[in-house]
């Protein structure tokens, strides 16, 4: 720290110095001789961060960052417990949040921590736990439920002070900073997000977080290893956590962070005035700090997940047998079984991929026309007596031996369908809807049937001779006479097949979870029974376990019934909101959508970003004279921006690669980073009227133009805040609306 206090009192750079004019008495006259390019001592590292200059804004700080703070909060807080009913995805994340209240486990497609945190909002506040959340327009009635609401809107209410800290510390002008911390203060988009109970505010919340710790971190370049540099540095290393901890979308501020701290550790290395093993220890307190201590956290916040969710729910079906057996109140817990599968066992066999189901047989048959007319082979989600099979040898002999003899990897095997005593059984015949795979049937009777019926048991990853283990062992059924392998296809059949999921008899052999089973229930007297605790799978295991099924339960989602999904190209334009709540004149409404004049102001200031940071190049590669102030908003436009610009594209871009179904939601964390670089851009160009007008001409244009850019932006917010905080009556093409003559563009729907 002393080294710190030292350069505190170093003599201030030119830049520093104009700042400081700036923000005091707008004095000029500073001396900008300079001929030929040269990069000055702005305070900035070479990758646009500040490195802990004396900061000439403090007092500026001081005065306008509560002003910011208090607009932001008033409008995020404002009527937080409107509609007093279940709105858009609250149906999913406020009973999420009461299932942690229960202890009841349940499975979804993104990490814990954010629900977690909305149920101890919930928790704290007072709620219960016991609200349904069944559908969007359920009323709360007697329910607490605006504790988890307000939880959410207070973190949204960090998102413009957070964007207004970091502009300021990458471009050092409160202009810039607050042009930023406005679009985002009187967006309606950001408004309405943040007042829900959803996960976006929550990780907006650590993405903002995560960069405001970067850039101040570098403010400590000049001090490392004091207390403040640690400080910030694990306070990146908590915000990366939390935002992975929240969505997988997480990883894109990891990769910004990480990519800025290569290059920082590049520049370390090329200082030579560092010994290696200084160097060294820069490295290994990134390591720690960047990689370590998130890793940490972000596996800590799972072992919470785990140790609260201990009670059986509705996730159990989602995750093995083994996963199962550590709940309380399913079937497998405490239970006891004979270990090793065995001939005469009666099991139940589950597929393994998402929602596959138990394999299951009924006395329906298939309906004429599809394949052969004989008894149904369906895999079912729910435990049911039609899902046990009796396991016997291949030679159609049902004769049980007084000492059954135990089944392993290569033996071929006859499964009867205990109800129907059917024989699993496959053929040339086309599955009714995976048509290149086979049909799988019920065939025979009390054991008669034919080599059709005849299936080889393999155990993933085994050899000659392995015993197949209950809950444990991964096996595949081998159809003998096709070469085949048994396959949840995960597509639901129609009113014939009772809606349950098609099970086909696949040509394509390649390991995935749809050809893996389990054994999971196992009963055979003459076999001696151990307790399934044995079995229980270990913290790595279910670790692992619960991020391979939210990855593949991710890849699969597939977009609700009459629900708009969006495209990537979308989002920038505003090209389409989503309806939160009501659909008429009678309904409360409340409709998604971003302010445009925010969004259209967004972009085309990527746009002239673009071009400034283009000519400005060109005009530098060509030797042209730049004075010191405009060598320095060049550093900033460069530097400050290029990080801001490299924020938006990661998490904007990515999404054009993705399978899954996509909402206009998914870009509001981009627009944080496209909004702050607004900030910087716009302030520029504003600065930049003394190109073409002489003093004092230029300064009042420019005090004209952000004036006039912050009305616009308020005023927009005045005509479109109905949008975010709910608006009754005629829709918007009827003259007498709120929101007459502001449907700008036909795809809006309020």
């Amino acid at each position: 720290m002393a080294e710190c206090v030292a350069l505190s009192k170093t003599p201030m750079d030119n830049s520093t110095l104009r700042l400081r004019k700036r923000a005091g008495s707008f004095r000029r006259g500073q001396n900008a001789a300079a001929h030929s390019f040269k990069e000055p001592d702005d305070g900035l590292s070479p990758n646009g961060l500040s490195d802990g200059s004396p900061e000439p804004h403090d007092v500026h700080v001081s005065r306008l960052l509560p002003v910011v703070a208090c607009v932001s909060f008033s409008t995020r807080l404002y009527r937080i417990t409107e509609p007093p009913h279940v709105c858009w995805d609250e149906t999913h994340f406020g009973k999420m949040g009461s299932y942690y209240i229960n202890r009841t486990f349940f499975f979804d497609v993104h990490p814990p921590l954010g629900k977690m945190l909305i149920g101890l909002a919930g928790y704290m506040t007072g709620y219960g736990g016991s609200f349904p959340f069944v559908k969007p327009g359920d009323r709360y009635e007697h329910h607490n439920y605006w504790g988890m609401r307000g939880f959410c809107a207070l973190l949204g209410s960090f998102l413009p002070i957070f964007a207004y800290l970091i502009v300021l510390q990458l471009s050092r002008s409160q202009t810039a900073a607050l042009i930023a911390a406005s679009l985002l203060l009187f967006d309606t988009g950001c408004i309405t997000i943040s007042q829900y109970i959803l996960l976006d505010p929550i990780l907006m919340f650590f993405i903002m977080a995560a960069v405001l710790s970067m850039v101040k971190f570098h403010q400590q370049t000049h001090c490392p290893f004091s207390s403040s540099w640690w400080l910030w540095l694990g306070l990146t290393g908590v915000s990366l956590a939390g935002a992975l901890g929240v969505k997988f979308v997480g990883l894109f501020v990891i990769t910004l962070v990480g990519l800025n701290t290569v290059w920082d550790l590049w520049r370390l290395f090329g200082d030579l005035k560092l010994s290696l093993v200084e160097i060294t220890k820069h490295f290994a307190a990134r390591v720690f700090g960047l990689i370590v201590l998130p890793l940490f956290l972000y596996v800590t916040i799972f072992a919470v997940h785990f140790v609260v969710l201990n009670k059986s729910g509705p996730g159990d079906g989602f995750f093995s047998s083994a996963f199962q057996s550590r709940l309380i109140g399913n079937n497998l817990h405490n239970a006891s079984m004979p270990e090793y599968l065995a001939y005469g066992s009666t099991i139940t066999i589950k597929n393994l991929r998402i929602a596959g189901g138990y394999l299951h047989s009924h006395w329906h048959l298939y309906p004429e026309g599809v394949g052969a007319r004989q008894q149904q082979v369906t895999a079912y989600l729910h435990k049911d007596y039609n899902n046990l099979w009796l396991v016997h040898k291949h030679d159609f002999n049902n004769s049980c031996p007084e000492n059954p003899d135990l089944v392993r990897h290569g033996d071929v095997v006859r499964l009867e369908h205990k109800e129907t005593t059917r024989s699993l059984h496959s053929h040339l015949h086309e599955a009714p809807l995976s048509k290149k795979h086979f049909q799988v049937t019920g065939y025979g009777m009390n054991g008669s049937g034919d080599s059709n019926d005849l299936w080889q048991i393999q155990v993933c990853g085994g050899r000659s001779g392995d015993l197949v283990k209950v809950l444990r062992s991964k096996i595949r059924l081998l159809h003998r006479a096709t070469g085949c392998v048994l396959y949840s296809s995960g597509r639901t059949l129609p009113k014939w097949g009772w809606e349950q999921v098609e099970v086909t008899c696949s040509p394509y052999l390649k390991e995935t979870p749809s050809s893996q089973w389990n054994i999971e229930d196992h009963i055979n007297p003459k076999l001696p029974n151990i307790s399934l605790s044995v079995l229980k799978p270990h913290f790595l295991e279910i670790l692992i376990e619960s991020h391979i099924v939210m990855l593949r339960g991710n890849s699969g989602l597939k977009p609700k019934d009459n629900e708009m999904n969006s495209k990537p190209w979308h989002w920038p334009i505003n090209y389409q909101g989503l309806r939160f709540s009501g659909v008429n004149n009678t309904d409360y409404r409340v409709y998604l959508l971003g302010n445009p004049v925010v969004w259209w102001i967004n972009l085309l200031s990527l746009a002239l970003y673009l071009v400034m940071a283009a000519v400005s190049s060109v005009a530098v590669q060509r030797g042209f004279s730049l004075g010191s102030k405009r060598t320095d908003q060049l550093h900033v436009l460069r530097r400050g921006g290029g990080l801001l610009l490299l924020g938006w594209l990661l998490h904007y871009l990515p999404f054009y690669a993705m399978g899954r179904v996509l909402y206009y939601h998914h870009y509001f964390p981009a627009m944080l980073f496209s909004s702050m670089l607004s900030g910087i851009t716009l302030d520029i160009w504003f600065k930049s009227t003394d190109l073409f007008f002489r003093t004092p001409y230029s300064d009042w244009l420019q005090t004209t133009g952000n004036v006039v850019l912050l009305l616009s932006i308020v005023y927009s917010f005045y005509l479109f805040h109905p949008l975010s905080y709910g608006m009754t009556g005629p829709l918007a093409h009827h003259p007498k609306s709120l929101m007459a003559g502001l449907k700008w563009m036909d795809s809006w729907e309020f």
